[in-house]
């Protein structure tokens, strides 16, 4: 599978890698599937502590002993829960963050972490004291590189000013085009884009449209009705057919700008971890192919926290 460097780092990632948030909670079921991930070539595992409360963490290190120094292991910090207690709180602070990657360790059963992410962020942050925090965990050796969760242009700007942040996860699909707004200042900066929710929880896949939530059914998604998605998506597929399957379609979608260096599709079965492997190697898309799908789908703006 084809690397691609994350920022000014040296950490190539595989161009797809593994959201490991969709496992589930069966702990066999899980490491199976990671190690089927690096069998087909993913080397980037992308958690968070917040996933089923650390579960994630403890599974993915399971699964990587042995095999550690394989891939490129990223994980986030920032949403703080207590034991015992239902949901949790946002918390940047850096005694937090400090205390916080040494249960990560704990859980992943590694003594350092590739890429720590902070899990969100706002203005109102002490985005300096947070900067510390993960300066301070890369002299110490804790962490190689740090990079932030965000879809917030406001906040994003302020690391990119402040930081050196070598990557920006964010949701981007055919379906949600937001992000494109801020390729440029991140290309300029050389910091990469992260991509989550690069199928529009299943949308952009094989699956029919018959089978998307009742949610999606009663309010659509983002800014298209459900009624929109019944005449774009099969429009979509008739008109990208011929050369990729629908999943390959919209992965190779998300990686066509050179800001983007690794697209994390989720996976919870062999099916579809085997769909987004193959993805990588599809034929890309060409610079018209490209144009059209922009052209059928909507563009838009961060309207809020910007």
């Amino acid at each position: 599978m084809k690397k691609r460097r994350i920022g000014t780092s040296d950490l190539y990632a595989s161009e797809i890698g593994l959201g490991c948030m969709s496992l589930g909670t069966d702990e066999k079921q899980a490491i199976r599937l990671i190690h089927e991930a690096l069998e087909r070539g993913i080397n980037y595992l992308d958690t968070a502590d917040l996933y089923d409360r650390g579960l994630n963490e403890q599974f993915v290190g399971k699964a990587l002993k042995g095999k550690r120094d394989q891939v490129i292991l990223a994980t986030k910090v920032g949403n703080r829960w207590e034991e015992g207690k239902e949901g949790w709180f946002w918390d940047p602070s850096k005694s937090y963050i400090k205390t916080a990657v040494k249960e990560s360790l704990r859980r992943l059963q590694t003594d350092y972490i590739d890429l720590y992410q902070l899990h969100g962020g706002t203005i109102e942050d002490p985005i300096d004291e947070t900067i510390a925090a993960f300066e301070e965990l890369k002299k110490e050796g804790v962490i190689r590189y740090y990079g932030i969760s965000s879809i917030r242009p406001n906040v994003i700007r302020e690391y990119v000013k402040r930081s050196n942040i070598v990557s920006v996860m964010m949701q981007y699909s055919l379906l949600d085009r937001r992000p494109e707004e801020l390729f440029p200042l991140l290309k300029e900066h050389r910091i990469s884009v992260i991509i989550r929710g690069p199928v529009a929880k299943g949308l952009l896949t094989e699956r029919p449209l018959e089978a998307a939530s009742d949610s999606i059914k009663q309010h659509g998604y983002l800014s298209y009705t459900y009624e929109e998605l019944q005449t774009l998506l099969p429009n979509l597929k008739k008109q990208t057919a011929l050369h990729r399957s629908f999943t390959a379609t919209a992965l190779q979608f998300c990686l066509y700008d050179p800001a983007v260096a690794v697209v994390v599709p989720g996976a919870s079965s062999s099916e579809q971890l085997a769909e987004n492997a193959a993805a990588a190697s599809a034929s890309g898309l060409t610079k018209e192919e490209y144009e059209w799908l922009r052209e059928q789908t909507k563009t838009a703006i961060y309207t809020e926290h910007r």
